[in-house]
């Protein structure tokens, strides 16, 4: 655990990164939750992306979504490690220009994205390394992408 955080304030921490990542409404406090310079990212299929990668991948997400919730479930620490439960909810009202699948046209549907993170932890208590695993299949056939 970072030396200067109790578990429950790294917990409050990253409940705020993602609220805010998926509201979009201050970037700066946003950026305050990460180690922007040496974050990574690491999703399925061997996607990696740093901090601008994570920033572009969630705009793309508040422009294709509208009515977007967060919720954590589960929430497990050892050590700077952190892995929960996430579930980032929308209507799909837009394209969705970040995609697995790539471009997808908006259906209107109600969208639950379904995800298992790790997060790591710096001394400071920022974020500096997310892993991330989902059921692609199940996003992308509510997405109604082809071939899904």
């Amino acid at each position: 655990m970072p030396r200067s955080l109790t578990r429950d304030e790294l917990v409050a921490r990253l409940i705020r990164a993602g609220e805010l990542e998926v509201s979009g409404e201050d970037q700066t406090e946003t950026d305050s939750y990460f180690d922007t310079e040496n974050f990574a990212f690491h999703g399925p299929d061997g996607f990696d992306a740093d901090y601008n990668g994570l920033t572009e991948y969630f705009r793309s997400v508040r422009a294709a979504f509208d009515d977007r919730s967060i919720r954590r479930g589960i929430i497990v620490a050892e050590g700077d490690y952190m892995a929960c439960q996430t579930w980032i909810e929308g209507t799909f009202v837009h394209p969705f220009t970040q995609s697995p699948a790539g471009t997808v046209q908006p259906t209107g549907a109600r969208i639950v994205m379904d995800l298992m993170n790790i997060f790591r932890f710096d001394d400071d208590g920022r974020l500096v390394e997310e892993f991330v695993r989902t059921d692609y299949r199940s996003f992308l056939r509510q997405l109604g992408a082809a071939g899904s």
